[in-house]
């Protein structure tokens, strides 16, 4: 990912308004991860990835920062729940888990990119199983003079299929059964690969049922599946993802002061806490982990891990695991101003999407400036009075604010609808400054 730091700050500043510092920090942890793979093999060896600890509210960015970041990065990229894993030995998900959900990510994309570059032979292929169908060749021994017509027919008919005029045609097609991938990741390896025996086993037995007459539509569809599983050699894609996932693969690793043990807290034998961090700890330390596509090192993956502290502290975390994190940012609580700038600045703010799912409707939304400033005033107040939510409070004040209007939208069909500051207050007053309706409803 060829991307300077401040173009990485500068795409996530679409999406995520202020958090300077956590934006940084990210840039340069990716910067990095660039840099280092330039270097020869020796070096590269030497520089580990400094992993990175997001402390912050919820609400304020943390996971935004990562969704964006996913859709950015062509490199594997998997967000995972620190709280859904328990020790070894206890019922659940264990953590090498998260390895494997890394390297089906890595096969995802290279997959994608090979299809890619093999497009046009893809199509060639796809166009001319259907217009074989539609257009039978010639018996053996036709004369010159039909053969030539034949051919003229033949590009014809292949540029009207690759068109769509013959999409509504049905024809009989013999489909070769796809391979069943099994990617339930918690499985080891050694199981799942005897699931996938199994499944090529019951594809030898139904080959003769796989004749079906479908659409030249529906037959694009199939054949392309069909195309890329024989023009693409799965081994190839195997070793160039497991390579990626080990140099550039990055774990956001959310919720987790979910596994810290407070000094208050009583659950010292819980399977989903201590022992979670004692066996996370190889693997952001760098292990090597099974998988059915091959074994992984994870020297060099680079884990983001957020979370709230609010009941813990980074502290709380077994001494071990926090020195595998030692960039530490705090995301900041967002302010009335910070609200009114995620409402106006942001690219695909809730606003917009409001106005365009009513548009949908024929009516036509708009919100005057002093509403978005009361909307952005009354969600940070919630926030001080209850629950600081950050800028989830804004799903909330806003699906009160338009539920009416929303419910009555055919009602404005081709009309313009206001929504003002009288109209704000008027349905959120009462409910933000009500503490007990406030927890209830906002």
């Amino acid at each position: 990912m060829d991307m300077t730091p401040k173009e990485i700050v500068e795409y996530l500043d679409k999406y995520v308004i202020g958090q300077k510092n956590a934006k940084k920090t990210i840039a340069l942890a990716l910067r990095t991860r660039y840099r280092r793979m330039q270097l020869n093999e020796t070096l590269q060896r030497e520089i580990t990835p400094k992993n990175i600890l997001m402390i912050g509210s919820t609400g304020v960015g943390k996971t935004e920062i990562s969704r964006r970041l996913a859709r950015m990065m062509k490199v594997p990229f998997i967000k995972v729940e620190a709280s859904k894993y328990t020790e070894v030995g206890f019922v659940g998900r264990d953590v090498e888990s998260m390895i494997r959900d890394l390297v089906v990510n890595a096969i995802s994309i290279v997959k994608a990119e090979k299809e890619e570059e093999n497009r046009e032979k893809i199509n060639n292929y796809v166009i001319n199983r259907i217009t074989e169908k539609l257009l039978p060749p010639l018996p053996k021994g036709a004369s010159e003079s039909k053969q030539d017509d034949y051919q003229r027919l033949l590009e014809a008919m292949e540029k009207r299929v690759e068109d769509g005029e013959m999409d509504d045609k049905i024809i009989e097609l013999e489909v070769a059964q796809l391979q069943v991938e099994f990617d339930d990741t918690n499985l080891p390896p050694e199981m799942a690969k005897v699931q996938e025996s199994f499944s090529k086993v019951f594809a030898q037995i139904n080959k003769e049922d796989n004749k079906r007459e479908v659409s030249v539509k529906d037959a694009k569809v199939l054949l392309r599946q069909e195309a890329a599983s024989k023009l693409i050699d799965n081994s190839s894609i195997n070793a160039e993802a497991l390579k990626r996932a080990e140099n550039g693969g990055i774990i956001f690793l959310d919720e987790i002061d979910k596994i810290a043990l407070s000094e208050k807290s009583q659950g010292r034998n819980d399977p989903s806490k201590e022992g979670v961090q004692r066996d996370l700890l190889p693997i952001v330390e760098g292990s090597s982990v099974s998988t059915k596509y091959g074994t992984i090192n994870t020297d060099h993956i680079l884990f983001i891990a957020a979370g709230a502290f609010h009941v813990s502290k980074p502290s709380d975390l077994i001494p071990e695991l926090q020195g595998r994190f030692p960039l530490r940012v705090e995301l900041e609580s967002l302010t009335e101003d910070t609200l009114y700038a995620i409402l106006t600045q942001t690219d695909n703010s809730l606003l917009k999407q409001y106005e365009a799912l009513l548009g949908v409707e024929g009516m036509e939304l708009v919100f005057e400036d002093d509403a978005i400033r009361s909307i952005a005033k009354l969600s940070h107040r919630a926030n001080e009075l209850t629950e600081d939510i950050g800028a989830r409070r804004l799903h909330t004040v806003l699906e009160k604010i338009l539920e009416d209007i929303s419910f009555d939208a055919d009602e404005y069909k081709g009309k313009e609808f206001k929504v003002t500051a009288e109209l704000v207050h008027e349905k959120l007053d009462e409910v933000v400054e009500d503490d007990d309706l406030s927890r209830y409803i906002l």
